[in-house]
């Protein structure tokens, strides 16, 4: 055997099978590939960048799809697009400064969608010139190494400038999807999520001439495409080494935010419409490094499970690049294993916020759902009102002492009351309307009501029989029939108190509310025995 033969067997790199694992190798998607273009376009100073997902021009494939990415940064010279075109050949290797530190995104993510990759580049006063690489060229052996940059013709002139590069993705064999619509819907989303804060920031990044609008997945951002959320707390801070126990002194800062979705105002939205603002399925922390989200998931929270009510909170943490080891940044920037002693120093924090926002989250349906139960026969007392006579003048010691007796507060009733004569409100043009609240009522009846300047207070005791055993099953049940029955029997409860109200003799008043009680204490009687 020649020792040219032995030389080739025992090389580092098989390279045929190097080059179809290495496709194989690190991107969850198309998505994530394309953004490391984006990532190359922002370190070379871009500030447009400018995507196409279209037909190839082929004669054998109908569907064939190729992608370009076009971005007007400084370019490069010869010498550093032949780099470029190496696995690790960056010249910035290791630099933590910017999106990129090891030279492998742009082979890496180009041949992991597509067969073929060319590049072209330029920078101003100088010409084009291009490379390639080829996944079947580097299979049979007759590609070994990047080829030497040629003077070339752009693949189109339209709204080329001074300086810029061109990244083409031909034979593309990899793609998420064949259908360019749904290619570029994702892209939208995706690229819009990651590249959020370099959008705010003013950079343009465009698919198929549709501008990305940022996408916070907090909600918070006013610029963004959907928000409404608020900031939960006081943002957290955090020094961590490094790399302890390797005698560097390094320290890098992290920040965790928090946010909470308005559940009182989106509750009740459509499953589908959930889905497409990102709220339903949506539970998880967003890592961003250098301004770039990195990943999205359920990072940093000890053993809490994840729960429907984790969907109405968010969680983002920035970090400095010189964290990269502690966070387990993967060379394509789209994942990360922290190290134990990071998820030591904020796990603990970060679960117990999370559980925090997830009880609100909780409560705030409840409430939603406690509010949102009474209004149809609110709504339908208080349209037909209009009907019947107006009421007298409120009676404010008796309502007050009503409203003073309930226990504990209910939530509605916690505003002091506005009293006014019913006179005065039917000349200034409201007209009553009706309000049914739940609280505890010291005398156990199983109801009693109040007046509030031009609204009636109809509360009902959850503790009593009644309610218990009839009308809290009408509450819980989605059955057409049984909230028909509830909204029925809350127009008779809300008629009994209406009418009781309109009598202006105080005896007979005394006489009713004595008689309510001992009806209440009857029908309890008679249902529990």
């Amino acid at each position: 055997m020649s020792t040219a033969v032995a030389a080739s067997e025992f090389s580092i790199i098989v390279v045929d099978k190097f080059i179809q694992a290495t496709r194989d190798s690190g991107y969850k998607g198309t998505p994530s590939a394309v953004a490391e273009l984006v990532d190359n376009a922002l370190q070379a100073g871009a500030r447009n960048v400018n995507i196409q997902v279209v037909r190839a021009n082929t004669n054998g494939d109908d569907n064939a799809v190729e992608v370009i990415v076009h971005d007007d940064g400084a370019g490069m010279d010869r010498h550093v697009l032949r780099h470029a075109l190496r696995f690790g050949g960056s010249t910035r290797f290791n630099d933590r400064s910017g999106l990129g530190r090891y030279g492998m995104g742009l082979p890496n993510s180009s041949l992991s969608q597509a067969r073929r990759v060319t590049v072209y580049t330029w920078q101003p006063k100088t010409p084009v010139h291009s490379s390639y690489l080829d996944v079947d060229e580097i299979a049979s052996g007759a590609m070994t190494t990047v080829p030497a940059p040629q003077k070339s013709k752009l693949p189109f002139e339209n709204g080329v400038g001074e300086s810029g590069t061109i990244v083409l993705w031909s034979r593309c064999d990899r793609l998420d999807n064949r259908r360019i619509s749904t290619i570029v819907r994702k892209l939208l989303a995706a690229l819009g999520r990651r590249f959020r804060y370099f959008i705010w920031d003013g950079v343009q990044i465009a698919v198929n001439g549709d501008l990305i609008e940022p996408l916070d997945p907090l909600f918070l951002h006013p610029k963004a495409r959907h928000n409404g959320a608020t900031l939960f707390g006081e943002v957290l801070e955090y020094e961590v080494q490094a790399n302890p126990g390797n005698g560097e002194d390094t320290v890098g800062r992290v920040h965790v935010r928090f946010s909470e979705l308005p559940v009182h105002e989106w509750y009740k939205l459509s499953n589908k419409e959930k889905r497409r603002l990102g709220i339903s399925k949506g539970a998880g922390v967003s890592v961003v490094r250098a301004g770039r989200e990195v990943d999205y998931g359920w990072f940093f929270l000890g053993g809490k499970p994840r729960e429907n009510y984790d969907d109405w909170w968010r969680c983002e943490i920035q970090f400095d690049p010189v964290l990269d080891e502690a966070f387990g940044i993967a060379h394509t920037k789209q994942q990360i294993r922290p190290k134990a002693y990071l998820l030591d120093a904020l796990s603990p924090d970060i679960e117990a916020t999370a559980r925090t926002l997830n009880a609100r989250a909780r409560k705030s349906h409840l409430a939603a759902k406690a509010a949102e139960r009474f209004s149809e026969s609110e709504s339908l007392a208080s349209e037909r009102e209009q009907l019947l006579k107006p009421l007298p003048e409120c009676n404010r010691e008796r309502d007050q002492g009503v409203l003073d007796g309930l226990k504990p507060k209910n939530a509605a009733l916690q505003q002091p009351p506005v009293f006014q004569p019913q006179g005065e409100n039917l000349s200034g043009g409201r007209q009553l309307e009706y309000k049914i609240v739940e609280a505890e009522v010291r005398d156990r009846s199983f109801l009693t009501y109040a007046r509030d300047g031009a609204r009636l207070i109809l509360v009902l005791n959850p503790n009593h029989p009644f309610y218990k055993q009839v009308y809290r099953p009408l509450v819980d049940s989605d059955a057409p029939g049984d909230r028909r029955l509830r909204t029925q029997l809350e127009l008779l409860l809300l008629a009994l108190a209406r009418a009781e109200a309109a009598e202006q003799d105080p005896d007979l008043l005394a006489r009713l509310e004595r008689h309510r009680l001992n009806w209440s204490n009857t029908l309890a009687t008679f249902l529990n025995g």
